[in-house]
């Protein structure tokens, strides 16, 4: 149990890495650049919109804190070792996948939220591999939250 948790922990982090390069991003998106002297902007050019890099920011945060959030906890779920593997690799795919939708999403016409052409705009390549990752995700999240929901009420039965 301690691989798999020390396993959580360090792509929770590495989730939570990339959620702060999203948050320059959003500074770059807001400023045209970077700030490296009062007034004095370096223009960086970004993709997307600002409010593409809050979600980013926000969403991938809240992703890998989720992650090392679940592996601290493990011990305290009555789980199996083969449902403790599946809460985490599940975990882990999940965060990786939300991470890459923000992303891509970010960049592509429809925002990666369907296959086809959205209110939102047409469908491009960068959509679909933005999407089709997070799709699965959608419901995983859910079961794993519910599986865990069970395996600790579980544990406080006995």
């Amino acid at each position: 149990m301690e691989r798999l948790q020390r396993i959580m922990i360090g792509h929770g982090l590495l989730v939570l890495v990339i959620s702060m390069l999203a948050g320059f991003m959003l500074m770059f998106s807001l400023l045209g650049g970077f700030e490296f002297w009062p007034g004095k902007i370096l223009p960086i050019p970004t993709y997307g919109t600002p409010d593409g890099w809050v979600r980013a920011h926000s969403g991938g945060a809240m992703n890998g804190i989720l992650v090392v959030v679940v592996a601290l906890a493990l011990p305290k779920l009555a789980l199996s070792a083969s449902m403790q593997k599946l809460i985490a690799w599940g975990f882990i795919y999940v965060a990786w996948s939300f991470t890459v939708f923000y992303w891509l999403g970010n960049a592509a016409g429809n925002r990666a939220l369907s296959l086809g052409d959205n209110p939102l705009g047409e469908s491009d390549w960068i959509g679909v591999i933005g999407f089709l990752p997070g799709l699965p995700s959608v419901f995983l999240v859910v079961a794993l939250l519910a599986i865990c929901a069970k395996g600790v009420f579980s544990a406080s039965r006995d």
